[in-house]
Formats: C-alpha cells, sequence, structure tokens
C-alpha cells in the first residue's frame, strides 16, 4: 500500500459500523521501556521491552436509536470488553486490518448550539492490537449456511495465536434467526480436507466477539464457516483474522 490521504475508513465495534458517523480514528500500540543497566553496560543505559498497551479513541456525529448507531452502541459497550476493528480502505477479502478486545472507558457526546452534535469514545486494549486481513466482507449479506472464501496468512508459530474477531451488522427473517461463525483452516486455498479451528457463540442479535486459538499450527489458510437458522434468515458481518 503506497502512501494516501485518509479519506475512507472502516470502523466496527460491536454490533455497529460506525462508518458513516465516524471522522476520526487514532489507534496506538506502546511497549514500555525497562531499565535494566547493569555494570557490564559500559556506561551505557540499556532497557528491554516491557508491557504493551493498546488505545483507541474516535470520534464522529452523533446519532441514536438503533443497537447498529454509534449512541446505542457505545452506551451498551461503556465499561465492558468487546471487540473493535479498523480498516484503512473498504474493508473488501483481504484489505490490511487492525483489531483488538478493548475496554470502552470514555464516552463523550454533544458541543455548542448550532454544531452538528459529535461524539467522542476511548477504549484500552485488554488483548494485542492484532494486524491482520479481513476475512468476510460487510457488505455480503448471508442466507443459508457456507463458508466464505480463504486468506493465506502464514502457519502460526508457538507462542502465538490466531486471533478472530466478527461483527454481527444486520440480522433479518423469521423464528429467531441465528448465526454461528467460525474459522476453518487447511494446508492450501483448495480447502480439501479443512480443519475447525475456532468457534464463536450463536448470535442472534447485533454485536461483536473476538477469540483466539494457541499455535502451533501449520496450517497456513484460513476462512469464516456460518450455519444459519430461521426463515427467511440473512446476516450481515465483518470478519477479521490475524496471528499475534
Amino acid at each position: 500500500m503506497s502512501h494516501f490521504v485518509l479519506l475512507n475508513c472502516r470502523l466496527f465495534t460491536g454490533g455497529a459500523d460506525l462508518t458513516g458517523s465516524a471522522n476520526k480514528l487514532e489507534l496506538s500500540a506502546e511497549v514500555s521501556d525497562e531499565e535494566r543497566t547493569n555494570f557490564g553496560s559500559g556506561g551505557w543505559k540499556e532497557v528491554i521491552g516491557g508491557l504493551r498497551e493498546t488505545e483507541l479513541s474516535g470520534g464522529g456525529q452523533w446519532e441514536a436509536g438503533d443497537p447498529g448507531r454509534v449512541d446505542d452502541a457505545r452506551w451498551a459497550e461503556l465499561g465492558g470488553l468487546g471487540p473493535w476493528t479498523a480498516c484503512p480502505d473498504t474493508a473488501s477479502l483481504g484489505s490490511l486490518a487492525y483489531f483488538t478486545l478493548a475496554m470502552s472507558g470514555k464516552y463523550k457526546l454533544g458541543d455548542q448550539v448550532g454544531a452538528v452534535a459529535p461524539w467522542e469514545g476511548d477504549a484500552k486494549g485488554s488483548w494485542p492490537l492484532v494486524r491482520g486481513q479481513i476475512a468476510h466482507p460487510p457488505g455480503t449479506a448471508r442466507t443459508a449456511t457456507g463458508t466464505g472464501s480463504g486468506i493465506q496468512l502464514g502457519a502460526v508459530p508457538a507462542g502465538k495465536h490466531l486471533y478472530a474477531a466478527a461483527h454481527i451488522l444486520s440480522i433479518a427473517g423469521t423464528g429467531s434467526p441465528s448465526i454461528t461463525l467460525g474459522i476453518e483452516s487447511d494446508a492450501d486455498n483448495t480447502f480439501a480436507s479443512p480443519s475447525t479451528v475456532a468457534t464463536f457463540a450463536a448470535a442472534d442479535a447485533l454485536g461483536g466477539q473476538i477469540v483466539r486459538a494457541p499455535g502451533p499450527a501449520a496450517d497456513t489458510w484460513f476462512r469464516p464457516k456460518w450455519t444459519v437458522t430461521g426463515t427467511g434468515p440473512s446476516f450481515l458481518f465483518v470478519v477479521a483474522l490475524g496471528i499475534a
């Protein structure tokens, strides 16, 4: 990806797509420097990496009245843990994505009279900030049980995990429609002998989940799968995968 002006960023939190109500997003990952200077340092200060920290902050135009709108989503998640996923472009299959499990610790709304009503929010990461890829785009509706396209992430080394974040953005149908998402892996893009490596809890309402599966794992290709129930069901969701 070459240099670009930040004009289009996709932002998902819980079961909300905040793209249309956000105009600011900042992600930060920091490693504390812990001093380990000793007599053998030759008079130079020595440091090693300590605890790591992730923080997200965003803002934009306030909206309310639906679980997929910013006020409903941010208020419901305030003080709790939930997945956040950010993409620098369109959230198409294979797009670069950053995601984490974060605690929503700040939500601010309102400003001066006559201005477009704003919102601001902050969240602190409780899991690593994962740099991965979009494995299922948010604009593709699923109406029957199936599998998605594969993406190549590489093998999961010992001491690392496969991370997966999912955001259920829209549910339609009758008879209590529900969707259960999972992640499959295989040695190549044919998925001739897929293995289930992670499973999300069944979802019958808008919301987000994040799961992880420990390495080592030799498979290098991964894809989402889903099982749907209900009468005339239709689901919009986004899935991001990465190794950290």
